[in-house]
């Protein structure tokens, strides 16, 4: 204890990532290092040096052995006599078994490595099929600290956090790549690292990255803890932060961090409306397109798309197009127009009044003696989506689609029409999520928006019932619940995985129309396998979360 330090510096560096790019990795984090030279000691987020999550990625073995040389290289640079470097990076051991570790770098050498003890594996989450679980971890004695090290999911059960106490460390530090959820802030915050703290009366630093990697987004929110559970600092949400800490070592020999600026986390539905935003910005932006193109149609789901894009990338990168048919009122012309002017982005108008009336040609023989129905009205989505295909490989652009999750969830979409696409920022919204965000954001501009007006649509885009407008004076309620119903309908179905009758029950509703909608949840399936990427922003969102065989005959109702 006679050589233990009284007092400490230690840099949270709350960061994006790249997954794959080691190099652009490691360049960030020396950059970082850069800045804060008279630091003792920075941290960086799980993964830091490959990305999170990698995935498959990680299985082949060429990722760990430039991961392990460039660790390397980033431990030499820490001979300079200048702060210790925790770094997040994967390792392979002789038997060819992977581990997601973190790395303790001082004084030109890997004076630590610590594997990750808990694995999850649920919801997004598939670190067993990739990783093997390394022992309960000990603690790392360096420079007279006894430090735990938590790598994510070790902070959130209690296990490993009350074995590192038992074994006498003095600070928690637990680097994460937890993405988004609605209300996870909060709940990490209080109810997770808070009861660590709690059962084991150490102070804990939360890092955790931010940025979008596919389907998911990082919202930081990182955080430090006094003993006492008192939140000592609060970083930004959404944004990369390098915050500065001074911790001291008291008479008792415990430590405590000196206390800075508590942020203001994003309330509802700014939270949802920036993951929109980061998670569209840095797709598009990582996979290389200029920008992106989508149907504009006159109503709130196309509208509220182009706001985000407009927000994540700036109006000049915003191409839409509208698609008008015989049944296109004069209102959602005159809507679209008015939110294209309102954004800023350019607007072209497309008649697909030629294509359907050649497709009516073309298929009149075949066609012969059906009366209309669902297949004309689906033609128009598909020559819809040909169309905007067609600009897409024509300039580049990428394509967004623009459904929500109550139509994705019941198949109230055409698949190879208004489904094709790139990306949906919309796929893990509700309807209702959707009116709650357009009427945000037409009264806010947005914190990190590269488009920082309001409002962005016509209010009676928000008001007006919505219509796929497929067919004379259509409206969705025609085939499905009012949205208010519907949504509680699918929250119970798909998120607590109800049964029917519990949904009856809880609200009331008809049990015939709730076995109804189950029904067109499960028949839905196929499409939803199809559909292109979007943010998650729910427990159980389509793809990463929810997993349901396509073919099935399991009925609750």
């Amino acid at each position: 204890m006679t050589n233990a330090p009284a007092t400490l510096t230690i840099v949270l560096s709350q960061m994006t990532q790249a997954v794959g790019d080691l190099a652009a990795n490691a360049a960030a984090m020396r950059a970082v290092r850069a800045r804060h030279g008279q630091a003792d000691l920075i941290l960086y987020p799980e993964l830091q040096l490959i990305g999170y999550p990698p995935e498959d990625l990680v299985l082949k073995p060429a990722l760990a052995t430039r991961a392990a040389a460039m660790l390397a290289e980033l431990a030499a640079d820490t001979a300079d006599g200048g702060p210790a470097m925790l770094v997040g990076s994967v390792e392979r051991d002789p038997e060819g078994k992977l581990y997601n570790i973190v790395a303790l770098l001082d004084r030109g050498q890997v004076v630590a490595v610590r594997r990750k003890h808990e694995l999850p594996n649920y919801g997004t989450f598939d670190e067993k099929r990739v990783f093997a679980p390394g022992p309960l971890p000990d603690i790392v004695e360096w420079r007279g600290v006894k430090l735990g090290l938590p790598i994510c999911e070790d902070g959130w059960l209690p296990a490993v956090c009350r074995h590192l106490a038992a074994q006498g460390a003095e600070l928690l530090i637990s680097v994460n790549g937890s993405p988004y959820e609605i209300d996870k802030d909060d709940r990490r915050l209080s109810q997770v690292f808070g009861m660590r703290v709690a059962e084991n009366r150490l102070p804990l630093a939360f890092l955790n990255r931010v940025g979008g990697q596919d389907e998911l987004v990082f919202d930081g929110c990182s955080f430090v803890l006094g003993a006492d559970g008192a939140t000592m600092h609060r970083l930004v949400d959404w944004e990369e932060e390098e915050r500065v800490t001074h911790w001291s070592r008291g008479a008792d020999g415990r430590w405590s961090c000196a206390p800075g600026a508590i942020a203001e986390w994003d309330a509802h539905p700014a939270d949802i409306y920036h993951a929109m935003v980061v998670a569209l910005r840095d797709y598009v932006e990582r996979n290389g397109f200029p920008g992106v193109v989508l149907g504009l149609s006159g109503g709130i789901d196309s509208a509220i798309c182009a706001a985000i894009a407009a927000d994540a990338l700036g109006p000049d990168k915003v191409w839409c197009v509208m698609l008008p048919s015989r049944f296109t009122s004069r209102e959602s012309l005159d809507d679209a127009k008015g939110c294209a002017e309102m954004i800023g982005c350019r607007l072209d108008t497309i008649p697909i009044v030629p294509a359907v009336e050649a497709f009516d040609t073309m298929l009149s023989d075949s066609f012969a003696d059906k009366d209309v129905d669902i297949t004309e009205e689906n033609i128009q989505s598909r020559i819809r989506g040909v169309t905007l295909m067609a600009l897409s490989n024509k300039f580049g652009p990428m394509l967004l689609t623009t459904g929500n999750k109550s139509e994705m969830s019941v198949g109230y979409a055409t698949i190879y029409g208004d489904m094709a696409g790139g990306y949906n920022p919309l796929k893990d919204a509700y309807k209702t999520t959707v009116f709650a965000i357009a009427k945000w954001r037409n009264a806010h501009a947005p914190r990190l928006s590269r488009n920082p007006v309001f409002p962005v649509m016509p209010g009676r885009i928000i008001t007006k019932p919505p219509s796929a407008e497929l067919r004379p004076d259509q409206k969705d309620e025609d085939s499905l619940p009012p949205y208010e119903d519907l949504d509680r309908m699918l929250h119970m179905l798909v998120e607590e995985e109800a049964s029917v009758d519990d949904v009856a029950q809880r609200y009331g509703f008809d049990r015939d129309a709730v076995a109804r909608i189950e029904r067109l949840l499960a028949i839905a399936e196929y499409k939803r396998r199809q559909a292109p990427p979007g943010v998650k922003l729910s427990t159980r969102n389509f793809g990463r979360d929810r997993r349901y065989p396509i073919t099935h005959g399991f009925r609750t109702g």
